[in-house]
């Protein structure tokens, strides 16, 4: 079901790459752990080797029987990685100086990993937000939810100010099961609360992946003559010449991108910097076969 973020020619860049979890969550990943006993009854999504810890009850004993290997047995909904697509629409997502604001790149990733997610049997949610999570999806592996989801990025609407670190206790808190965190956004906002949301997540033993996208100028400060700045999200304006500024700001943002490169690393949790005038199909191909070697 293809989206107005997510065309066909990007859903055909994506057949044969696949979105894998770092760590177990809440067992093994299904579609992508065959149980290794063809023929087995189809009650059971996989089998998984016997670990310290495990309940006897849950090993099969058949299985024993014909291998002299303990396996435990897993049912479809243990194993399913259950993903939550955290997407910022604030009103600073709305800029953009190309083909795309950082909002509409942000809807093709968010509907790119949802896509992959569903395809390979997992369960994909999602969760809008500004300044407060605005609408909830929760997690699920039927095919036929894409078009809900897509339909979701799709009607909304500018949203208000950024409130990022809220906004992810506030999610932490609707998360109970161990799952694959997914947030994108521009992070414009306190770093350091930002972190402390993002660590909020990691306590709970939830894996993260944020994508922090940026538009080209943003990064570079590439305006001429004077210009007047205005803030999206306060409608505060400044009047400048770029050059009498550009030297401070570039130290600035630098000191902006490394705390959280640094931070993120520190704590385990997997920071992406994108800028949005990269292409798309590029962009996630890189990640996910950069991904793909860590298994």
């Amino acid at each position: 079901m293809p989206s107005k973020y997510l065309e066909p020619h990007s859903i055909a860049s994506l057949e044969h790459l696949e979105l894998q979890a770092r760590q177990v969550v809440e067992g093994f990943i299904s579609g992508l752990h065959k149980s290794p006993f063809h023929g087995f009854s189809v009650e059971f999504s996989q089998h998984r080797p016997y670990l310290p810890g495990d309940s006897l009850r849950f090993v099969d004993w058949k299985v024993y029987g014909r291998t002299d290997r303990y396996y435990i047995k897993q049912y479809e909904q243990e194993t399913n990685l259950r993903a939550y697509i955290l997407l910022d629409n604030s009103k600073s997502m709305q800029f953009g100086s190309g083909a795309m604001t950082k909002f509409q790149y942000a809807s093709s990733l968010a509907s790119a990993f949802a896509y992959l997610l569903i395809r390979q049997k997992d369960a994909a949610g999602l969760m809008l937000f500004d300044d407060k999570i605005r609408s909830v999806l929760p997690p699920r592996s039927v095919g036929s939810y894409l078009s809900q989801i897509y339909t979701e990025i799709e009607k909304a609407a500018p949203g208000k100010d950024t409130e990022i670190s809220a906004v992810l206790h506030e999610a932490a808190k609707k998360i109970h099961r161990r799952s694959l965190v997914i947030i994108i956004s521009d992070l414009l906002d306190d770093p350091a609360e930002v972190l402390k949301g993002l660590r909020h997540f990691s306590y709970d033993q939830h894996e993260v992946l944020v994508f922090h996208l940026l538009d080209p100028r943003e990064l570079a400060l590439d305006f001429s003559g004077e210009i007047i700045f205005e803030d999206l999200e306060s409608s505060a304006r400044i009047k400048t010449h770029p050059a009498f500024i550009q030297q401070n700001y570039q130290e600035k943002l630098r000191e902006f991108l490394d705390f959280y490169r640094l931070q993120c690393s520190d704590h385990h949790i997997n920071y992406n910097l994108i800028q949005t005038d990269m292409n798309f199909e590029e962009a996630l191909t890189r990640f996910l076969l950069k991904r793909k070697r860590l298994f």
